[in-house]
């Protein structure tokens, strides 16, 4: 078993980089998080997942232990596959998907490219536990009073809608606008919206 692989990036793509061990190149998948991470470095340390199935033998990188025992949930969900795993990493970091999970946000889960409506609920279901005891919560903020008013508040749901209509990634909308939230929670859809237009990068 591979726990994790150290050396040079040879190549750096926001779904694969290849890595340079002892003169040996691997290639493993990644998703966008752990592409922010690695990207512009030339040396990395990854932490492996190796996914061994009659038809193929993949490798999948993961810039943190906390994003790779993310995934690892991820995948036990039935339903879920590696690569729709490593879809979800790619929208939300580790800690949007701990609080996602915890405040029973279906809507942001089915934002993801193939995720259903069963599969998010099943996700939700299945890992609403297993994320504060299997210690992967302990250094982020699981949504908590204040917050999971701001995560269940429809005004928050509208706004992220109207943003990921023009056009904009679900999870950096949802940032900002849950930042817009609770500074001013009392706002309308259409001022969040503008306020958030001004600051999504």
């Amino acid at each position: 078993m591979i726990e994790y692989l150290k050396g040079e990036l040879v190549e750096v793509t926001p779904a694969l980089v290849v890595m340079e061990v002892h003169g040996v190149g691997y290639g493993l998948n990644i998703s966008l998080n752990t592409y922010s991470a690695v990207q512009g470095k030339k040396e990395a340390r990854l932490w492996v997942y190796e996914a061994i199935r009659d038809d193929a033998y993949l490798l999948f990188g993961f810039a943190t232990k906390k994003e790779r025992e993310m995934f690892l949930l991820l995948i036990s969900v039935s339903g879920v596959g590696a690569n729709t795993a490593r879809m979800i990493l790619s929208e939300m970091t580790v800690a949007e998907i701990c609080n996602v999970i915890s405040s029973g946000n279906e809507r942001m889960l089915k934002s993801v490219k193939g995720i259903g409506l069963r599969t998010a609920q099943r996700i939700i279901v299945d890992l609403k536990d297993k994320i504060v005891s299997s210690g992967i919560a302990e250094e982020i903020t699981v949504a908590t009073g204040e917050q999971i008013a701001v995560l269940s508040n429809p005004v928050k749901d509208e706004a992220v809608g109207a943003l990921t209509m023009l056009g904009f990634a679900p999870a950096p909308s949802a940032k900002v606008v849950v930042a817009i939230l609770k500074e001013q929670p009392e706002l309308p859809v259409e001022k969040v919206v503008k306020l958030a237009l001004k600051q999504i990068k």
